[in-house]
């Protein structure tokens, strides 16, 4: 779980920066410029991601088992799931009326995705991966509103159009994942039978 671990620091640690260190963050990208800020940033944001990617996939089948979950429970996880592909898609679609209310809809798509694996993964090493998304996740949400209100950001006007697509795009992306994915991907399929 090592591995894993090293990948949660630097994943969660780069995304912080602007948390914790906000000053610092705006010197160093005056400094050397913020496209080598950026790049800098996303290479280590990459590789840190690739290190828990590998560090769960090593990791999740040794693992110890705390506890598991109900059948029911699955198809919680799967609504919950549901709602999360639709945040993301609405990451991308600023003008629907979902993203404007939730303001900082990929954020919501991490606490969702978190909450609904936490839900019916009982192992020791989903616990910890989940446990510290959704920490940092929360952590980072509640500093981006401490900027809304701080710099007055101001969200565009919502349209129906771009909600209507926002909605259809999350459940074809929940769908394909979720039945066609997920299993070769992760290996589990996130409906079991039995």
């Amino acid at each position: 779980m090592t591995i894993l671990i090293l990948g949660l620091i630097g994943f969660i640690g780069v995304h912080l920066i602007r948390v914790v260190a906000e000053d610092w963050r705006t010197g160093v990208r005056e400094r050397y410029g913020s496209k080598r800020y950026e790049l800098i940033y996303s290479i280590v944001a990459l590789v840190s991601f690739a290190l828990m990617v590998w560090g769960y996939a090593i990791s999740r089948n040794e693992s110890t088992v705390l506890w598991q979950a109900p059948l029911v429970w699955y198809s919680v996880s799967a609504l919950v799931m549901l709602a999360s592909m639709i945040a993301l898609a609405g990451f991308h679609m600023p003008r629907s009326h979902l993203s404007v209310k939730l303001r900082h809809p990929m954020l919501w798509s991490v606490i969702l995705l978190c909450a609904g694996h936490l839900l019916v993964n009982g192992r020791l090493v989903d616990i910890v991966l989940f446990s510290s998304l959704l920490v940092w996740s929360l952590i980072d949400l509640m500093s981006c509103h401490q900027r809304d209100v701080r710099y007055a950001v101001e969200y565009p006007a919502p349209e129906r159009r771009a909600t209507v697509l926002n909605i259809v795009l999350g459940v074809v992306f929940f769908a394909v994942f979720a039945f066609l994915l997920h299993q070769p991907l992760i290996g589990v399929a996130p409906i079991p039978s039995q």
